[in-house]
């Protein structure tokens, strides 16, 4: 392990960290007075009479869940819309349509702020669907998972009020307001660090060994921008965040993975000051960062401490990984992106190491709570929580509270049935996928470029990409296939939405309660005992859910090797 290597990382971690610190409070702050005010701003008020809403009206979580379910239908029936009409579309680059079973997954991998692409971009999508399809997906898919954030909240703050805000409000406040500033700053800072914004016609030219090869343009600086703040992650091109056309320079890589952390590690602040009591929010940011530094220093070392000969005969596991950004630049990055819901690559996850790409795996399984994409990494968190202060409570015999609000027989089941998503699909999806004749030899003989332990490795992280809607994925693994393309489809949508209705019913029943005064009992949520307790139920949820099949895949193939 080279020490000047190790030396270097470190700079960019505390360089990090120090640009996180300076954006936390006022980000923070500033997005509790936007979801707090009752003023509307000119634009707003146009979009409320545009699409006919009463801003003034405030939901019940049944109301508000409706809007949230109706608003992504409908989005994913437009993005597919434009998908199989791409052949008559302006700045379509003579590519077809998309066909029916590829379109249906794109079209959910982009409403559930997934992201997951089967295809090659510069082959298959042109101009028109990147920007009104994926780009806009970007800015709506991001918000959604906000306000379902902050509707939880509300549920906290609230007192018998039984309502938790305005869906449509919000969601407009969270686009005009957050979204569409900072990624146009952001979009002129990544084009003067070289990211491409253009709409030129895919260029051949002729390479030194005399062969031919095409090389694609367009307008990636402005959807480089809100992919990384919205925590989506699809990539313009093919190589995703490793393009020098996406991802230029060492500084510009750490301004995208500075883009995927600042609004999650900022919304902790945001509740802290909704609740009235920022000392809750300073525990959860301890509990995201504790998190965070520890994956990053796992998968840092699994990665500089590579075994094998050749590995070392190289000096650094540097296969799959691009020269300007360097091991640490990509664990750093992919830490981030794995964290967060985001699933941007800058270096190919398939070429780690088994335990480097072991933690990626962990790192979603985890929830993607560390501190996870926007909104929907803080509403894990606080589930989290309630079960946590519940487990306490049983172990010194009292009714369990949270913030001021009673945690009981619908509260915990709401929780525990927001735990038990995502393993099921993700185990499930796997089993199925192996156990089904027909769809096992497709999956075998097609999908699984690499058989054994690394093969099962691939398709779990498949599910677990899905299921997680995070989006990024072992490159082995080819999952244009009827099979994938569906069974992929469905857990973006049951592992987005289905989450999202426990969250909003835990919310309403919160909302419906008054608060209750702390008393002698009472567990103190922003102490270091929580802090630690928290931390340890976030973990030991995922190593029992997901360690047998972890065993069989990644583990094992660290062990052999």
């Amino acid at each position: 392990m080279d020490a000047g290597t190790v030396w270097a990382g470190i700079a960019q971690v505390a360089t990090l960290v120090l640009l996180l610190v300076l954006v936390h409070r006022p980000l923070g702050d500033g997005m509790a007075r936007m979801y707090t005010s009752v003023k509307h701003m000119r634009v707003e008020r146009g979009t409320y009479r545009l699409i006919g809403v009463n801003a003034d009206a405030s939901q019940s979580w049944q109301t508000y869940l409706r809007g949230v379910l109706l608003f992504s239908l409908v989005s994913v029936f437009f993005v597919y819309a434009l998908e199989r009409l791409q052949a008559v579309l302006p700045y379509n680059l003579g590519l077809p349509a998309m066909t029916p079973a590829l379109a249906f997954n794109t079209a959910v991998s982009f409403v559930t702020n997934t992201n997951w692409q089967n295809y090659s971009p510069e082959a298959t999508v042109g101009y028109a669907v990147q920007m009104a399809g994926y780009a806009v997906q970007n800015f709506v898919s991001a918000a959604v998972g906000i306000v379902v954030v902050i509707a939880l909240i509300r549920g906290f703050a609230s007192r018998k009020t039984g309502t938790i805000g305005n869906f449509w409000v919000d969601t407009v406040r969270t686009i005009w307001r957050l979204l569409l500033p900072g990624a146009f700053v952001f979009a002129i800072i990544l084009i003067a660090g070289g990211v491409i914004q253009n709409f030129l016609d895919p260029t051949t030219v002729h390479t030194l060994t005399g062969a031919s090869q095409t090389i694609a343009g367009g307008p990636a600086a402005s959807q480089e921008a809100i992919k990384e703040l919205g925590t989506n992650g699809g990539g313009f091109f093919n190589a995703n965040s490793a393009h020098p056309f996406e991802n230029p320079q060492a500084w510009t890589n750490l301004v995208e993975i500075f883009l995927m952390l600042a609004i999650p590690f900022s919304l902790p602040r945001t509740f802290g000051v909704m609740v009235g009591d920022k000392r809750q929010g300073y525990a959860i940011l301890a509990v995201m960062g504790i998190l965070f530094l520890v994956s990053l220093s796992a998968m840092s070392i699994a990665e500089l401490s590579a075994s094998g000969t050749a590995t070392q005969a190289a000096g650094a596991a540097m296969e799959g990984k691009e020269v300007r950004f360097g091991i640490i630049g990509s664990t750093l990055f992919n830490t981030t992106s794995t964290l967060t819901s985001t699933g941007a690559v800058n270096s190919m996850m398939d070429s780690y190491t088994p335990l480097g790409g072991m933690m990626a795996m962990l790192n979603m399984m985890l929830g993607e709570i560390a501190p996870g994409g926007t909104g929907s990494g803080l509403y894990g968190m606080l589930i989290l929580a309630v079960i946590t202060v519940f487990i306490a409570g049983l172990l010194v015999g009292r009714t369990p509270e949270y913030l001021g609000k009673r945690i009981g027989s619908r509260e915990i089941r709401l929780a525990a049935l927001y735990i038990l998503v995502t393993p099921t699909l993700v185990l499930v999806g796997t089993a199925v996928s192996l156990i089904i004749p027909g769809v096992r030899e497709q999956v075998l003989g097609t999908s699984i470029f690499n058989p054994g332990n690394h093969g099962l490795s691939e398709l779990l992280y498949a599910f677990t990409s899905a299921a997680n809607n995070n989006g990024s994925a072992f490159g082995g693994l080819t999952g244009n296939t009827t099979w994938l393309n569906s069974a992929l489809a469905v857990a973006m949508l049951l592992g987005r939405f289905v989450p999202m209705v426990f969250v909003l019913a835990l919310a309403g029943s919160f909302a419906a309660q008054d608060k209750v005064p702390a008393t002698a009992g009472t567990l103190p949520t922003h102490r270091p005992l929580f802090v630690a307790l928290l931390t340890g139920i976030a973990v030991i949820v995922t190593a029992l859910t997901y360690f047998p099949v972890l065993a069989l895949g990644p583990l094992a193939e660290g062990l052999v090797r």
